[in-house]
């Protein structure tokens, strides 16, 4: 089978990803910037703002909003302690009641709270998610900065989760045998794989778990 040309920023078949968030990835961001090969411009540096929706009764579905468009990925399998996660669902608000009821409230895993209007804007929806016992919003800011190392997308970010600022670092590829070789390459053999959705959980204390350092 021929091997995937990874391209980065760029859509590809479902990819692995090794990624994990701590106080401190200055040298495996170091070691990024020296081996990377060039990359475009437009992944050098990118900041976005986003709305998280965790939920204490879910790991399997990571939910975020961003620029008034939500995004649902599932996590699909684990290969060597690599995680690979697919689409499950984008939509855009206003959002029809239909559609949260079916799709968006089923991935949370929790009671389907009642829903009176035929559509929601996003601030009615966050306001459910207030009020629900098992659901929290969590504002994750992320300042991200694009390489690729081995033929994998790497990533250095510092993301404020509720404003506590992290580091997280990661390499993804649909070939698993170029994340291991990356892993080791950045210094990293050894150090948890957290995901964002643990990330954040465990920021925000609905996980009693630290991060990797």
């Amino acid at each position: 089978m021929t091997k995937e040309k990874m391209k980065i920023g760029e859509v590809s078949k479902p990819r692995f990803e090794f990624r994990t968030f701590g106080r401190d990835f200055e040298e495996a961001a170091y070691r990024m910037t020296r081996l990377s090969i060039p990359v475009p411009e437009k992944v050098w540096e990118r900041t976005s703002k986003e709305i998280y929706i965790v939920s204490k009764t879910n790991d399997i579905n990571n939910t975020k909003i961003r620029d008034g468009k939500m995004d649902i990925k599932t996590f699909v399998q684990e290969v060597d302690g690599l995680e690979q996660w697919n689409p499950l669902m984008k939509g855009k608000f206003p959002m029809k009641s239909e559609i949260l009821e079916k799709e968006v409230f089923p991935a949370f895993q929790v009671t389907m709270p009642k829903l009176k209007t035929k559509e929601y804007t996003i601030d009615e929806f966050l306001t459910i998610v207030k009020n629900h016992p098992d659901l929290q919003a969590v504002s994750v800011e992320k300042e991200r900065y694009g390489y690729m190392v081995n033929d994998t997308i790497c990533e250095y970010a510092m993301v404020w989760i509720n404003g506590a600022m992290v580091e997280t670092v990661n390499s993804e590829s649909t070939e698993i045998e170029d994340i291991k070789k990356t892993i080791k390459t950045l210094g990293l053999e050894g150090v948890e794989n957290i995901n964002y959705l643990q990330a954040v959980k465990r920021v925000t204390g609905i996980i009693d778990k630290k991060l990797a350092n």
